[in-house]
């Protein structure tokens, strides 16, 4: 009985990304990296240091935000010394942010990168994987938000344009293929760690490379809406059976189908979000099954996550996107290769 549901479920997802794809029949990726093209043309990295005042105003709102969130979790720690004084530790703040500032950068590694040093540090994956998800979640939005504030990249609702078209699908197939790979690999199948991770590193390795050369012959490629949508559901995948490789999977996805870099660290920051918030609402599936989720380090997390969301953005819109296009790949290419030879979850 619950392996016909669960081939049932398979089939309804299945059907439903068929129709996500029809969505991005319309989308054009010229379009999405306009406003990013023209202002890397129009002005010099000097130039596009100087940002408006209303933009530095909009920004400085930001500090009420973060100032909400440290309040929040004063909530969720409970009513102890520790949730009072919101324990900040420095050197997880600073392993943090760096890793959160590549990864808002170029779109991948925030925990690829993070989670196995604070293992190495002592914490355990109770007090690490929720965490790292709650973040990803929020510096997700923060990042997004950034990026179009700072004309990275261009989101509107009201119409729906190519970008919020692609981040909204990206972000739904991605959560759709990830909660089927959850379904299927913890109740209908039984995959051994190293599988997972040896195929993920493997995955973003050769996306790497191949990404590298793409800058290098500066080639234009056709853009195809099933290709887009396979990269999401490839990542979606990833996410569920391992935990890791969207981020890589989605941004170098999109540049493969032809999206600027500039906008597609963008809208991977943002579409990546959108899945984490599945991965949080898990663990709050299981918190109330009994099972203790510490939540210690997320003052440290939070704080160096969220700074890192709106400097990344900034850093993007100054470099030229010609660096982008060679750091981007290459630094999947490393995770990757840092994947295949350490172990870890990319």
């Amino acid at each position: 009985m619950d392996g016909e549901r669960i081939i049932e479920d398979v089939g309804v997802a299945e059907q439903r990304i068929v129709e996500l794809e029809t969505e991005l029949v319309d989308v054009d990726p010229a379009r999405i990296g306009a406003e990013a093209q023209r202002l890397d043309r129009a002005q010099t990295p000097t130039e596009r240091m100087r940002l408006p005042r209303s933009t530095v105003r909009r920004l400085g709102y930001l500090g009420a935000v973060y100032l909400a969130g440290l309040a929040s979790m004063t909530l969720l720690l409970g009513p102890s010394t520790e949730a009072v004084l919101l324990p900040l530790v420095p050197t997880v703040i600073a392993l943090a942010f760096t890793f959160e500032l590549m990864d808002s950068a170029a779109g991948m590694g925030f925990g690829t990168a993070l989670a196995p040093v604070l293992f190495l540090l002592g914490y355990d994956p109770l007090q690490v994987t929720p965490v790292l998800l709650v973040s990803e979640a929020v510096t997700g939005l923060i990042s997004g938000g950034v990026h179009h504030e700072l004309k990275n990249t261009s989101f509107s609702f009201r119409p729906l344009n190519d970008a919020t078209r692609m981040m909204l699908l990206l972000g739904g197939v991605g959560s759709v293929a990830s909660i089927v790979s959850i379904v299927l690999t913890y109740f209908a199948l039984t995959l051994p760690d190293v599988y997972i991770e040896t195929y993920v590193a493997v995955l973003v390795l050769v996306m790497g490379a191949i990404g590298l050369l793409r800058a290098r012959r500066v080639t234009t490629i056709e853009y195809r809406p099933r290709r887009i949508v396979g990269f999401a559901v490839i990542a979606g995948l990833n996410k569920g059976i391992g935990g890791g490789g969207y981020g890589p999977v989605v941004t170098l996805g999109q540049i493969l189908s032809g999206v600027y870099e500039k906008s597609a660290t963008a809208i991977a920051s943002l579409a990546e979000s959108i899945v984490s918030v599945v991965g949080v609402l898990t663990f709050v599936a299981l918190s109330t099954q009994g099972v203790a989720v510490d939540l210690v380090l997320l003052p440290s997390v939070f704080t160096a996550g969220f700074l890192a969301a709106v400097a990344a953005p900034y850093l993007v819109r100054v470099v030229p996107n010609r660096v982008w296009r060679y750091v981007i790949p290459l630094y999947a290419f490393v995770i990757g290769l840092l994947g295949l030879t350490f172990g870890l979850r990319v």
